[in-house]
């Protein structure tokens, strides 16, 4: 009877096993947020406010979540290479780095940012605008990274647009209040 049991017992653990290992290899390790918003301001003007990444602790939802923050910066503010570093005690901040990798002048700004903690991984971001007439632009935020397996099963209960989206709306509403004053 005992064997019976250890036996039927061993199944479970190795159905288990296999069950999870297959929902590894299924689960999607790519990731993206994307969201956009419409301001009632010239391209120029928009551009020139979103490309000087330390403008994002005042619009970027993160900042505003520990007053607290410490910030270093390195470089030169709008060009490539410059570099925000963040340290939070909040662990919906963690600690970080977002360095601006290229800008095409007046349409994109592409960054990487680089997570240490609250765990360590990265991610490719970008903000595009967009004349859609003279005194209105289309700003779209972009957020694209992956998950190693077996973390991509993180993934199953999460879904990133959601979670993330909703920090990008609250963003880009607080960019849009702050240019269109």
């Amino acid at each position: 009877m005992l064997k019976k049991i250890l036996i039927g017992l061993a199944i479970v653990i190795v159905l288990g096993v296999v069950g999870i290992a297959a929902l590894v290899m299924l689960a999607p390790t790519d990731f993206r947020v994307e969201r956009e918003i419409t301001i009632n301001k010239p391209k120029d003007e928009v551009f020139a406010y979103a490309k000087m990444l330390k403008n994002q602790n005042e619009w970027g939802p993160w900042a505003k979540r520990d007053p607290a923050i410490a910030l270093e910066f390195r470089g030169t503010d709008g060009t490539p290479g410059f570099t925000n570093i963040w340290k939070s005690q909040n662990p919906e901040v963690g600690e970080g780095e977002q360095e601006i990798k290229n800008i095409v002048d007046g349409e994109r700004i592409d960054s990487q940012i680089r997570f240490k903690v609250p765990f360590e991984s990265t991610a490719d971001a970008a903000i595009i605008t967009e004349s859609i007439a003279p005194e209105q632009t289309r700003v779209k935020w972009s957020f694209a990274g992956s998950m190693p397996r077996p973390m991509n099963l993180f993934m199953l209960a999460v879904d990133m647009d959601s979670a993330g989206g909703k920090d990008f709306d609250d963003g880009l509403s607080s960019m849009k209040t702050i240019l269109e004053k």
